[in-house]
């Protein structure tokens, strides 16, 4: 019989079974729930990234005897009594909401008017005008953004003057 020379040779690279993980020694595999973090992690963190608008209220869960989280149905009636509803609290934020997005609307629109005609546009709603008399659509369309601002503006100090302690 004829012998053919091996042409591969195999070398070991790794003796160990696990793989390598940042932050833990050769030696300290890591568990299921490490790996599962991980994988979190790299896979949500665009996610948990994004900046959000919080209410400034923080909603405290109920806790039992032991000091464990109580998961029971009845903590809404204790919700209620430590967190009341600010119907004005409320009304100003949807109303500065409201404001922000006409602003936007208004900076859009007002790209759109010649630099010369804006200011024009701003005194003709001052001056108290009713802006379906402008001819051109975009100063038009800048006129009403612009007065729709100036109403949600004077909403909102009428509800901050009216509910003031």
């Amino acid at each position: 019989m004829n012998h053919k020379k091996l042409r591969v040779k195999v070398q070991v690279i790794q003796e160990t079974g696990g793989g390598k993980v940042p932050g833990l020694d050769d030696d300290e595999l890591a568990d299921y729930s490490e790996l599962l973090r991980q994988v979190r992690n790299e896979q949500w963190a665009p996610l948990l990234d994004i900046p959000f608008h919080q209410s400034g209220r923080l909603m405290k869960p109920a806790m039992d005897e032991k000091g464990n989280v109580d998961w029971g149905a009845f903590d809404t009636v204790d919700f209620d009594k430590m967190f009341p509803f600010d119907k004005r609290r409320y009304k100003i934020d949807a109303l500065c909401e409201q404001l922000r997005n006409t602003l936007i609307m208004f900076d859009i629109l007002k790209e759109r008017v010649p630099e010369k005609d804006r200011l024009e546009v701003i005194k003709y709603v001052y001056s108290g005008k009713d802006v379906d008399y402008i001819d051109d659509w975009h100063q038009w369309r800048m006129a009403h953004w612009f007065s729709r601002a100036r109403t949600i503006r004077a909403k909102i100090k009428w509800y901050r003057n009216k509910f003031r302690d």
